[in-house]
């Protein structure tokens, strides 16, 4: 008797659900407009849409040995030793340029107080190690007119223009920097030689070298900052970020004239040709690896700001009709990175193409890929973009994902591949309908 009252009250309550799930279902179609494609498809139809997350990715890393570093966001120095990536060692080299002709240098005995090569931090990537920094002057003109890459070098001045004793800095970005009696945005302050501020002064007074700018770099093309700290250890070291067109950033004479401290400021703008300088050494690491064996980066693979590129073929799109309309594509690259560690996936990447006939060449999609912190992945919105090649306007090439900041930054990411042995694996979910 029990048993058939217990029956009898699930019949009712199931009866009561079917209503409600039909009433749920007819306000439901109502809402689809928001969502799925409203402008490619009848929304009634989405109701017979499929969704398929069993695509085989294939993934790799190729390596860029091209990449054009002129007139970049940020300069970046400093080195460090990663454990997958291996060695990387930032420099830079910059011109300055005057801000105003013809200083008045006379007039009185002028005593100099110090030279100081400011540079505005915009950010870090590693560890506040001490850095022991070299400073010297290019001796090779810098060009608005050339190409400068990652790879490229100019001749310099053997002596360090650094004031001895001066050389080790512990860079700390979120320090407070007080210049006089004014707190400023945060700065590497290095101190150059006294007899570097003597020469220019001099030649203030007796050339032709401040009446332009022109001339002033034909007399001074400007400076190379660098490490000199050698190799760090196997997980340590760091790389700092400068904002070389704030104001801020800037090489000043400080003296004293007649009893009155004075200063003449060396600007670095938008008009002063600048470009990073970045070594990375794979040798013998998991990078390289992959590089040398693509089949190797199913189960791992990486990419690099400067140096390398993480690539994901998605071969089964060539299996949806073109009378497929796809309502949702969206990409997960899971990665290997626990929170608080020293060594940041970033915040996003760019995404771009590579198609068959032009292997070295990379076409922007137009999207990003967007770090989520909390579930450890990169997410792609593809959906425009696999709509393309299903209907046979775009071809279905590689997708390169990269830094977004790649010629501005440190940032390195180790992805999970479809093999790995990790929880979490690439995955393509699309929702469509074929018509």
């Amino acid at each position: 008797m029990n048993r058939i009252q217990r029956y009898s009250w699930r019949k009712v309550i199931t009866l009561s659900a079917t209503f409600l799930l039909a009433l749920f279902l007819i306000v439901s179609c109502k809402k689809k407009e928001t969502n799925l494609g409203l402008n490619n498809l009848d929304p009634n139809q989405l109701l017979n849409s499929t969704s398929v997350d069993t695509f085989e990715l294939i993934t790799f890393t190729i390596e860029d040995d091209s990449v054009i570093t002129k007139d970049p966001v940020y300069a970046v120095l400093g080195n460090y030793n990663d454990p997958k990536f291996g060695e990387m060692d930032a420099s830079f080299y910059t011109q300055f340029r005057l801000s105003g002709v013809n200083p008045n240098f006379s007039g009185g005995a002028i005593v100099v107080d110090s030279l100081i090569l400011g540079l505005e931090y915009a950010g870090s990537y590693g560890d506040f190690n001490p850095l022991t920094l070299e400073v010297n002057e290019i001796t090779e003109s810098l060009s608005a007119d050339s190409m400068y890459y990652a790879f490229s070098s100019l001749t310099t001045s053997s002596t360090n223009l650094i004031e001895p004793g001066y050389e080790t800095i512990t860079p700390d970005p979120s320090a407070v920097t007080v210049i006089g009696l004014d707190t400023v945005e945060t700065q590497l302050r290095i101190r150059l030689k006294n007899s570097l501020a003597s020469d220019l002064i001099a030649e203030a007074s007796t050339g032709v070298a401040f009446a332009s700018n022109d001339a002033f770099l034909e007399y001074f093309k400007g400076l190379r900052v660098r490490t000199t700290n050698g190799p760090q250890a196997s997980g340590n070291g760091g790389i700092f970020y400068f904002n070389m067109n704030d104001p801020l950033s800037k090489m000043t004479i400080y003296y004293t004239q007649d009893g009155s401290s004075k200063k003449y400021d060396f600007v670095i703008n938008t008009s002063c040709v600048d470009f990073n300088h970045v070594e990375i050494d794979y040798s013998g690491k998991p990078v390289q690896t992959v590089i040398n064996d693509t089949v190797s980066g199913m189960v791992e693979y990486y990419a690099q700001a400067f140096k390398s590129r993480a690539v994901v073929q998605i071969p089964g799109l060539a299996n949806f009709s073109k009378k497929t309309v796809i309502h949702k594509a969206e990409l997960y690259l899971p990665i290997q990175y626990q929170t608080g560690a020293k060594y940041l996936p970033g915040f996003d990447l760019s995404v771009a193409n590579r198609p068959s006939s032009n292997p070295n060449g990379l076409t922007s999609i137009g999207i990003l890929a967007s770090y989520d912190e909390f579930k450890k992945h990169f997410k792609a919105d593809l959906r425009t973009y696999i709509q393309a090649v299903v209907t046979g306007n775009t071809a279905n090439s590689e997708l390169i994902f990269s830094p977004r900041y790649f010629i501005t930054s440190a940032d390195r990411i180790v992805f999970n591949g479809q093999n790995t042995m990790n929880k979490k694996k690439p995955q393509l979910i699309i929702t469509y309908t074929e018509y």
